[in-house]
């Protein structure tokens, strides 16, 4: 029942939160509070006991893991120098920052804040991919956020190992070689451990000794065991070397590369879930009560003074645009490493007599919970200011530069929806440029798509190109990254015969005329145009249908500007303020029927005066 629990109120609170579009992480971080201290349903040592604490090791494991394999090092083309800066540079001097913050703002001792100031390198891969995800962010920011997080992570928990062991020498009879020994000898087994496993599934899977159906369980195993070997070599050294592992992963031009990153998306969520869940209930509210007004002055220096000054200093010179150095400086959010790591070492301080050790996992709380809260709620509109972020309207991305694709983006237009007309064909889009509409010259699957183009812009993609295989091939490859609900693609040549029916799951979704691209092109070639249509009270669909038998309607575009296409046989959601996108043949459009109601009332008067 503990687990069902977690997992029910885990991706249920991601399923609300994107029903009301929110950012997830606030709602999980609120559901695992309700559900542990607040109600008590669920203690995390009582109903599930020991298992927790290597649950959560591994879960953070798979997540950055999961995070390495985002990291294709062609993405770092215009972010390289500013990732590299805030690596190598930013990592010591937040390091330096937050323990001056810990030790003036919280009034920690200086071991605690040595230690703990070494965990807070970490900005949160587990709460910044969510975040990314609900706020569109530009290419650029989000490629700074994203490498930021994934790689600082291990950094982060390898200072706070470094830290220690110098506590520990401090304090204890160790000597100063052994406890350097033991560090150098875990680092370098963790960085070995991370290439070769790297080596291993990239040999394994190009040189097909790894059948299809055994590759994602053959990863997983490997990934553990990796993750396990390092970590007993040195604790925390594990996150290292999976870390190294996925980007090493990531790097190796596998082919079944994208098949691996989405199921490891698909565990991250679930992972990401559980764990949030799994900590939030397992906080003890006696132990917050213990902090003092000090707790607040750590936490607005943290984001007010160290993250900005941090990534300042680190960007100086790096050719990074002030917006987006302002986006990432006041954006740094903090997740599920940092207490879970933060926890650990402050047990293990408070063990070696640190009186201010225990003092370390409700401070991490505090800023967890505060940096998440301010930054689910504030970074989208922050982002949206500074113009760093996709359309506020979702825009429609149409594959192929024929005529009828050049008339439905001149529509779309005309109600400010962003339109994007790709073709691989240059010539294709020649027309398309002179009509002054936004082109991309090149197959929107490429990798130069991928890296250039602010595809987080258009949530609906159309494909409609003469070729079908290659309509094809858009639907398939998009659908997951899209959402298959948002993927269209025109009639097939030979759809209609059972031979050569394709599944549901190879297609597009079809709409509105059901035609093929020489369908399509035949009637744009007879007179049928485009028309944008607004509903009103006064002129409703039913009165527009009657005015208009024949048309065809390819969508609808609703009052925020949000499109939606209109399946075949599909039920229209009319109401005023929606506008109606159809194609109509020569003799209806020709009619007279007005965009709005007070239109209709001013040609009506026009009439009037002039007989």
């Amino acid at each position: 029942m503990a687990f069902a629990l977690v997992g029910a109120i885990g991706v249920g609170s991601q399923w609300l939160a994107w029903r009301l579009r929110m950012p997830a992480i606030v709602l999980m971080l609120a559901a695992g509070l309700l559900i542990g201290p607040v109600f008590e349903l669920f203690d995390p040592d009582r109903d599930i006991g020991p298992l927790v604490k290597p649950m959560i090791s591994i879960a953070v494991a798979i997540i950055l893991f999961e995070g390495g394999l985002t990291l294709n090092v062609r993405s770092l083309r215009d972010v390289g120098r500013g990732v590299g800066r805030l690596v190598f540079i930013g990592a010591p001097l937040g390091w330096l920052l937050s323990t001056l913050a810990l030790r003036y703002g919280a009034g920690l001792s200086w071991e605690s804040s040595a230690v703990f100031g070494g965990i807070m390198i970490v900005t949160g891969p587990t709460v910044i991919a969510p975040l990314l995800r609900t706020a569109r962010l530009s290419r650029r920011p989000a490629a700074l956020l994203q490498w930021e997080a994934i790689v600082n992570d291990p950094l982060g928990a390898l200072a706070a190992v470094l830290a220690f062991e110098v506590v520990l020498v401090l304090r204890t009879a160790t000597a100063v070689g052994s406890a350097v020994w033991e560090l150098a000898v875990g680092i370098a087994v963790a960085l070995v451990l991370g290439i070769a496993g790297a080596l291993i599934v990239a040999w394994g899977f190009r040189k097909g000794r790894v059948p299809e159906f055994m590759k994602v369980p053959v990863l997983f195993a490997l990934l553990l065991a990796v993750f396990a070997v390092s970590d007993t070599m040195l604790h925390e050294s594990g996150l290292l070397a999976v870390t190294v592992m996925g980007i090493g992963i990531a790097n190796a031009d596998l082919a079944s590369y994208a098949e691996l990153r989405r199921f490891k998306e698909h565990a991250t969520i679930l992972l990401v879930s559980g764990v949030f869940i799994l900590l939030a209930a397992a906080i003890e509210f006696e132990t917050l009560a213990g902090l003092d007004w000090r707790a607040v002055v750590f936490v607005l220096a943290v984001v007010l003074v160290v993250r900005p000054l941090t990534v300042y200093l680190s960007l100086m010179g790096a050719g990074v645009p002030w917006r987006e150095q302002l986006l990432v400086a006041l954006t740094g959010p903090r997740g599920v490493v940092l207490v879970a790591v933060a926890g650990l070492f402050g047990e293990r301080l408070a063990a070696l007599g640190v009186p201010d050790g225990d003092k370390i996992a409700p401070l991490a709380f505090v800023l967890v919970a505060v940096t998440v809260v301010v930054h689910g709620f504030t970074l989208a509109p922050f982002a949206r200011s500074l113009r760093l972020s996709g359309a506020t309207v979702p825009g429609v991305l149409l594959i192929g530069g024929s005529r009828w694709t050049r008339g439905l983006a001149e529509a779309l237009r005309k109600v400010d929806v962003p339109v994007l007309i790709a073709d691989p064909n240059h010539n294709n889009l020649r027309t398309a440029r002179g009509e002054g509409l936004p082109t991309y010259s090149g197959d929107i699957l490429s990798e130069s798509a991928e890296h250039w183009l602010e595809l987080v812009s258009y949530d609906i993609v159309v494909a409609a190109t003469e070729n079908d295989a290659y309509n094809t091939l858009v639907a398939t490859d998009l659908g997951p990254e899209f959402g298959r609900d948002n993927v269209y693609q025109i009639a097939r040549q030979k759809g209609e015969s059972a031979r050569h029916a394709l599944s549901n799951s190879l297609t597009g979704r079809p709409f509105g005329p059901d035609e093929t691209h020489d369908g399509l092109e035949r009637l744009m070639r007879e007179g049928w145009t485009f028309r944008v249509t607004r509903l009103t009270e006064e002129y409703t669909l039913k009165e527009w249908r009657a005015k208009r038998p024949h048309a065809k309607v390819i969508a609808r575009v609703g009052p925020q500007g949000s499109t939606e296409f209109i399946c075949k046989d599909e039920e229209i959601r009319a109401a005023p303020g929606v506008r109606i996108v159809s194609m109509l043949p020569p003799g209806e459009e020709k009619g007279t029927d007005p965009q709005t109601g007070k239109e209709m009332a001013k040609q009506a008067a026009k009439r009037a005066a002039t007989s």
